[in-house]
């Protein structure tokens, strides 16, 4: 596991394209046969992907963390966005379907992920610390709380599924889930908002081949962009907006971690307003 330190905004204003890049944007998360994390010092978020093949794969600790086993002090949320898979916790085998979601509460020691008949899941998950031991519990689509916003007059029609999150599963300061644009629709998150209290992160999927969202992070007065591609990331510091336009059609699931679990605790910026 890597350990990374974000810019400032400050900083951020003397980045050039690619070092804006290196330090905001998370290019080859999913490896075939491996498990890849990265830890970072805003709210000590730690993000990563398991894409087991023929044999399981165990979630360690690492000495960046200091802990005998990775869940001793933190809680877990994995989103599954490949084929099913199964996701085990202290020897009981939850099987993820594609876009179904388990959390795994602090303390739970043993945690791996595999394979089913030779299918190719891709796990994606997100940490925070946790002050206190809740339940870990699958969570279905079935399960979700499904809010639909926006409208394709405004290009900008979506689905949203709430699974870790104030009024659903439970968790110390993890809130998570994942968005749908309807065909049509490429807006993310517009008119856009930051959250002082609270960092968040973006992992941006089924993006069709040959096509990419343009992600936009930066103060609301000094707005940077990022071309994305299928299945990478973009980090959110507590003040940087987080919105998206794509060439076409995609998903992304959203993951926060901070001062409170409240899916509205938003500070919206006015689109006339953006500079």
């Amino acid at each position: 596991m890597s350990l990374n330190y974000l810019p400032s905004y400050r900083e951020l204003l003397s980045l050039d394209t690619q070092a804006t890049r290196n330090h905001f944007l998370i290019e080859n998360l999913f490896q075939a046969g491996a498990i890849q994390y990265h830890c970072y010092d805003s709210d000590r978020l730690i993000v990563g992907a398991a894409c087991p093949e023929s044999e399981p794969l165990e979630l360690n600790s690492s000495k960046q963390l200091y802990a005998s086993y990775f869940c001793e002090r933190r809680e877990l949320g994995v989103i599954n966005i490949g084929d099913a898979g199964k996701v085990s916790v202290d020897g009981v085998d939850y099987t993820l379907d594609p876009k179904e979601c388990i959390y795994i509460a602090r303390g739970s020691q043993k945690i791996s992920f595999s394979s089913i008949d030779d299918s190719k899941p891709c796990f994606y998950f997100v940490s925070y610390p946790a002050h206190q031991a809740y339940q870990t519990q699958k969570i279905s689509l079935g399960d979700a709380n499904r809010v639909e916003l926006g409208s394709t007059e405004n290009s900008n029609a979506r689905v949203i599924y709430q699974f870790i999150h104030k009024g659903g599963v439970q968790s110390c300061q993890l809130v998570m889930g994942f968005t749908e644009l309807l065909p049509g629709s490429v807006w993310n998150t517009m008119p856009a908002h930051t959250h002082d209290r609270r960092s968040e992160i973006y992992l941006y999927f089924d993006i069709p081949d040959d096509h990419s969202v343009f992600h936009f992070m930066g103060k609301p007065q000094e707005t940077r962009h990022l071309c994305v591609q299928n299945k990478q990331a973009v980090l959110s510091p507590s003040w940087s907006i987080h919105s998206g336009c794509g060439t076409s059609n995609y998903g992304f699931i959203w993951a926060m971690g901070g001062e409170n679990r409240d899916f509205d605790d938003m500070d919206g910026v006015r689109i006339a307003d953006l500079r």
